[in-house]
């Protein structure tokens, strides 16, 4: 087991990226889950649906983003995660994520987290951690 992190309010965490997202990436993901949903690999029933091109499911990029924080706070540490989706994924996206930390007390941090596509935010999370 990791040792728990050592952190401040205020301190960012370290930025981190994925991508980009591809048709496999939504494909395996799709098998994984069971989401097969043809807005994420049918062309042109997402452009029927006004998309520009097939769109990841929401779950991928919380788990990106998800799997981010824990490679930094230890997944043994994470309390609660919880996310707000804000914008769609497409294929070709790159995810950019960064967080800070809001609070410390009591050996455990509040943290907030996003996802971003360049300007875009794709994801807005909080997650609470155990903390050295």
């Amino acid at each position: 087991m990791r040792k728990p992190v050592a952190v401040v309010a205020g301190q960012a965490l370290p930025e981190g990226e994925a991508g980009p997202v591809t048709q496999t990436d939504i494909v395996r993901f799709a098998g994984a889950g069971g989401d097969f949903n043809p807005l994420h690999h049918d062309p042109e029933f997402a452009a029927n649906a006004g998309f520009p091109g097939v769109l990841a499911m929401g779950q991928f990029h919380a788990g990106l983003l998800g799997s981010w924080l824990t490679d930094w706070c230890g997944v043994e540490h994470l309390r609660e995660y919880e996310v707000r989706f804000v914008a769609p994924v497409f294929l070709g996206d790159r995810l950019r994520f960064s967080g800070e930390v809001t609070a410390v007390a009591d050996g455990v941090a509040e943290l907030t987290a996003r996802a971003s596509r360049g300007d875009d935010e794709i994801i807005r999370a909080t997650a609470r951690v155990v903390v050295a």
